[in-house]
């Protein structure tokens, strides 16, 4: 395993049902048991209408409510939250405490899964049109549908199994890689292992990276797999996979010939001259250029995430964002909240429906990709490159940026972080780099996951007394499968 611990178009009318429901073994914890198949049908006669199928082909659901307080990005504040209804802090609670999650409600490891895999079905159910009689017509639909259905089943492999690791992926149990519309309620299906999961993901990811074309977006194209979107999904997935010269080409491509200077947020500049609520919404607008693949997700996620008993405080403010960092400098991004107990950064803008509250978030956006390559550049020895990612988003999170005092080198990487190796140091340095990007986005579990990161708890904001270590080998932070797996088959994670 790869530590960073133990290293320190139109002429067929086909009849497709819709909505699609999702894997047998998420049934009860949506629409409790059904038992028969739904005969809501749509009829696709017209290319655009397959396009207009996949926008429910990625997941609605957010992640973040469950994988932030497992990461060491949360910590105790003391008291409970004054508002948030009691199913959501049960989520926050369960996730920090390691214990299985039991709530069904859309914030839920249980309603994530669901969400992955409706979104599977409805990718399937295109494909089976795409690959129709007249399927040259549907080439662009075909690359979205099968890009979808990859970063589907790499968000639930990420989280229900372990992680990728060469030596032991070819056993070590999968999540169900489904490939065919599901034709019966209750189906059963074999969990595979993570090397046949990774296998499937980058068959999909390659074949559909050949085939999609942008032009099919029209004017809403940061809501879709663009070629930029999907480059941006294939650097994190070598990554996890440890292929780091693809994870350098796919993250190049993301950027092309723009300086990535100009694609990242500038938190220095524009904390400065909005104002919260304007933050709040320009960090999910579809027109910041930093944001590569926007969804939206009903959540109480949105309206709570400062408020939770367990998420970023005063020990993480103190001892991480504004401690030393290998820069010299200081962070450029405000923490707000007018104590400890609301800490938060200006990140989503929440809006009521009909049916809830909603909010968009990015699903991949510039800074991430920057890292991955930042990383990958490190770990294959070109420092050069390395320390040019770097820098770039040291000059755009840096106050009174001097290039002369606050860029990062080699040296001061490597007695910033203690260690004698430069490429350790430089990744350690895109780790933190990341982690003050993404604070209470959720993204930093999956840094934690993927190099076996211990989480440690303290007690007290001053972080001096130790309180729980859960190593990289321990099963509880493999997320357990939905109970009704059984029902398909499946076997759940041990405990």
């Amino acid at each position: 395993m790869n530590t960073i611990e133990k290293t320190t178009n139109n002429s067929v009318n086909k009849r497709i049902f819709y909505p699609i429901f999702c894997l047998g073994v998420c049934l009860a914890s949506c629409n409790k048991q059904l038992d028969k198949l739904p005969d809501n049908r749509t009829v696709i006669s017209h290319v655009d209408q397959v396009t207009q199928l996949l926008t429910s082909a990625y997941p609605h659901a957010v992640y973040m409510a469950f994988t932030e307080p497992l990461s060491d990005n949360a910590e105790d504040k003391g008291t409970a939250p004054a508002s948030a209804d009691p199913e959501s802090y049960q989520i926050n609670s369960q996730s920090y405490r390691y214990e299985d999650v039991t709530s069904v409600k859309y914030d839920s490891p249980i309603a994530y899964w669901d969400s992955c895999y409706r979104a599977i079905a409805v990718a399937n159910q295109a494909l089976t049109y795409c690959n129709g009689p007249d399927s040259a017509n549907f080439a662009a639909q075909k690359g979205e549908a099968l890009v979808c259905r990859a970063y589907a089943h790499f968000m639930l492999v990420c989280l229900f199994a372990k992680p990728y690791d060469p030596s032991t992926a070819a056993a070590d149990p999968g999540i169900p890689y489904v490939t065919k519309p599901q034709g019966t309620v209750f189906e059963k299906y074999q969990r595979g292992t993570v090397q046949s999961v990774y296998d499937n993901i980058e068959s999909d990811l390659t074949r559909g990276l050949s085939l999609i074309q942008d032009k099919t977006y029209g004017t809403a194209p940061k809501f879709h797999f663009t070629l930029q979107a999907a480059h941006a999904f294939a650097s994190r997935f070598y990554l996890f996979k440890q292929d780091l010269a693809r994870v350098i080409t796919h993250a190049s491509a993301v950027f092309g010939t723009a300086n990535p200077a100009s694609l990242i947020r500038n938190p220095v500049v524009d904390y400065a001259t909005l104002q919260y609520q304007q933050l709040a919404i320009k960090y999910v607008s579809s027109s910041e250029n930093a944001n590569i693949l926007l969804q939206e997700a009903q959540s109480s996620y949105f309206d709570n995430y400062a408020q939770y008993r367990y998420g970023y405080g005063q020990g993480l403010n103190a001892n991480f964002f504004n401690g030393p960092n290998v820069t010299g400098g200081e962070i450029g991004i405000i923490t707000y909240g007018a104590t400890p107990q609301v800490f938060n950064f200006p990140k989503w803008s929440p809006y009521s429906t009909g049916n809830g509250r909603y909010g968009l978030f990015p699903l991949f956006s510039m800074e991430e990709v920057l890292m991955n390559r930042a990383e990958a550049y490190a770990r294959t020895n070109n420092t050069t490159a390395a320390l040019a990612d770097l820098n770039t988003w040291v000059s755009r999170n840096i106050n009174n940026y001097n290039p002369s005092s606050h860029n990062v080198t080699a040296t001061k990487a490597r007695n910033f972080y203690g260690t004698s190796n430069t490429s350790l140091a430089l990744v350690l340095a895109a780790l933190d780099f990341k982690r003050f990007t993404y604070m209470q986005e959720g993204l930093r579990w999956f840094d934690v996951i993927r190099l076996g990161i211990s989480v440690v708890r303290y007690a007290g904001s001053d972080f001096s007394t130790v309180v729980e270590v859960i190593r990289y080998d321990d099963k509880r932070r493999v997320l357990q499968l939905p109970p009704e797996a059984v029902n398909a088959g499946l076997e759940l994670n041990p405990r």
